[in-house]
């Protein structure tokens, strides 16, 4: 069996408590100086992976959103990564051979973490994968330490992309908290078991993740929206700009509105006075507003597949409104690689939990089969 873990991170009594539901965590971290039988993985070594959007400065990448990652193949039996994070409230998964995962939780210091030792002899993959959202603080990733008489391997391109648009749904906000109470906890988000980065693995693409929990395409409970964030680099930035033409994905699935739909019927909220001042908007405002959006994004993708998606909260209850608003949405758009998908609702409390985004993710992943979109 593999050995993830060499020294236990010290918790406090409570942060043990918010633990206690998760048999398969392990917190590890190693604060010592690089042996003389290590070498150093710079992080822009060419034989590193990452996915998503990734920041890069001089001395390191730079990590912000839900579902980036770097992954690094080698033929050692232990790795260490050299990480440094802004606020000390993120979550990674270390995804080992594609078949292990475990928890990695990250401090303030700028140190070593050993993600893996003790592996069988042999050729290896390990990947950072980050479960929580930007908000919770970017990450630095100066690189890994192997064994100097380690072997790293390129890894085989993945030559199609899928990219999601999406609100906490998608960003996976409380998906592994069965209290029944949504902790806003970073520990309970796991993009890794949202539908959206389901799909990707069932497909075996590259996968980027533009979500936060609470946002919309009208309104948000906080004072952004979907169109004054799509475009950033760093999430946190106004003046840091994605480069589209990096990557063009096959499809881009966009799935908002579900904050809309509550926020549009609270007058007395600030966002509502902000966005709206007095007056609620009219069903006409709604839809224009949702085909401007995908109008924008089609101007940066003009060969991608879009899927406007809603569900599988209460957006998609009988009787709601809003599908209606995105069939017409698109309708008016009169683009034929624009579809539409409604997911059933999932008629239970608060957020989707594991199996509910598996369900999720079948739905998009039939759709997707069906239609031949990664064709």
């Amino acid at each position: 069996m593999k050995k993830t873990s060499s020294l236990l991170y010290l918790l406090t009594q409570g942060e043990i408590m918010r633990l206690k539901f998760f048999t398969r965590i392990i917190l590890f971290a190693f604060a010592g100086c690089k042996s003389p039988e290590e070498k150093f993985v710079d992080f822009n070594n060419d034989k590193l992976e990452y996915m998503g959007r990734v920041g890069f400065e001089d001395s390191c990448s730079v990590i912000y959103w839900s579902g980036s990652s770097v992954e690094i193949q080698f033929s050692g039996t232990n790795l260490k990564a050299l990480l440094e994070d802004e606020k000390g409230k993120n979550y990674f998964n270390v995804i080992v051979d594609d078949d292990s995962v475990s928890i990695l939780y990250l401090d303030t210091t700028k140190r070593y973490y050993t993600l893996v030792s003790e592996l069988k002899p042999g050729k290896h993959s390990v990947k950072l994968f980050k479960r929580t959202e930007w908000s919770r603080g970017e990450t630095k990733f100066y690189g890994f330490h192997i064994e100097n008489n380690t072997e790293i391997f390129n890894i085989p391109t993945k030559e199609k992309t899928i990219e999601f648009y999406g609100n906490s749904i998608t960003a996976g906000y409380g998906v592994e908290d069965y209290s029944g109470n949504d902790s806003p906890d970073s520990i309970y988000t796991n993009n890794y078991n949202s539908y959206a980065a389901v799909t990707a693995r069932h497909f075996d693409v590259n996968y980027s993740c533009i979500a936060k929990s609470g946002i919309g395409i009208t309104i948000s409970w906080f004072p952004l929206i979907m169109k004054e964030l799509y475009y950033r680099l760093d999430p946190n930035n106004a003046e840091s700009k994605w480069d589209f033409t990096k990557s063009t994905p096959n499809i881009v699935v966009i799935n908002l509105f579900q904050n809309d739909s509550w926020l549009v019927k609270r007058p007395e909220f600030p966002e509502f006075k902000h966005r709206f001042g007095t007056t609620a908007p009219t069903k006409d405002y709604i839809i224009n507003a949702y085909s401007s959006f995908v109008k924008t994004i089609r101007e940066k993708y003009p060969n991608s597949k879009i899927i406007c998606m809603l569900g599988n909260m209460d957006i998609t209850r009988d009787n709601s409104a809003w599908p209606g608003y995105v069939t017409e949405a698109v309708s008016s758009l009169n683009d034929k690689n624009i579809y539409t998908l409604f997911a059933p609702y999932k008629n239970s409390p608060g957020h989707p939990k594991v199996e509910e985004q598996k369900v999720l993710a079948n739905t998009l992943i039939n759709f997707i089969e069906k239609n031949n979109l990664f064709k």
